[in-house]
Parts: C-alpha cells; sequence; structure tokens
C-alpha cells in the first residue's frame, strides 16, 4: 500500500473505532507525537506498538468524534501531510473540542512510522480543564 493509501485507510479505521485495524497498519518501530499539555489525555510521545495502541484507545475513550474531516492530502514519497477539520466533545462532561488540524505522518514499507498530530491544543486544554 503507498503511504496516501495507507493513510486514508488508518483514518477510516480511526471513524470506526477500529484500534485492532489501526494498529495493523503501524510499523513495529512506530512512533506518535500529540503535542500538547499533559492535561490532554492522550498528549505526549508513544513508541512501540504497544504505547501507539494505547494512544489510540485513549483519544477515543477520551472524546466523542462527531466531525473528523482530512480536507487535503499532500504526498511526497513516503511523507503525508493531512490538513483537516475535526470536532470532538469530552467523554467526561461533552465540552466542545473545535479546531483545525495537520498531521505529518512518513510510511515506512506500507506503514506509518512516525504520526505528529497538530491542531488547537488551547482548545483542547480547555476542554480537558476542570472547572471544580
Amino acid at each position: 500500500m503507498d503511504s496516501l493509501a495507507v493513510t486514508q485507510e488508518v483514518f477510516t479505521r480511526f471513524g470506526n473505532h477500529d484500534v485492532d485495524g489501526i494498529c495493523e497498519l503501524l510499523d513495529s518501530d512506530a512512533t506518535i507525537d500529540f503535542y500538547g499539555p499533559s492535561v490532554i489525555p492522550y498528549a505526549g510521545h508513544y513508541r512501540g506498538a504497544s504505547e501507539c495502541r494505547r494512544f489510540f484507545e485513549t483519544v477515543l475513550s477520551s472524546v466523542n468524534i462527531h466531525v473528523f474531516q482530512p480536507d487535503k492530502f499532500i504526498t511526497e514519497g513516503n511523507w503525508v501531510a493531512v490538513l483537516g477539520h475535526l470536532h470532538l466533545t469530552t467523554k467526561r462532561d461533552g465540552r466542545e473540542i473545535t479546531s483545525d488540524f495537520a498531521h505529518i505522518i512518513e510510511c515506512r514499507d506500507g506503514k506509518w512510522l512516525h504520526f505528529r498530530d497538530f491542531m488547537n491544543t488551547v482548545v483542547a486544554q480547555e476542554a480537558f480543564t476542570s472547572n471544580d
């Protein structure tokens, strides 16, 4: 599978909450970086299959996905940049997270090797910060 096709398939599986299917498309040395403060449950650096699985499981257990819309795919060799928009709500109390996103993905042998997720983490931080 080429870099664009594997990226589109990962996104399809993400939309279907298919973590097992996503993990089939990750390189054994895969890493994920979600940049943001620790109040966001899935922020951090993840390395290896079990850690990458934990990232996707944490995302899907933390938010309800209303819109996850990749609008533009830019490819060059093993690299894919994805620009899009998302609308999520926290599962804890339904606070909204609406943001554009940019994903930078490096592939190797038809699988994701490195996934970097950029979005407006200020709105995510606000949504996950308790008012207690």
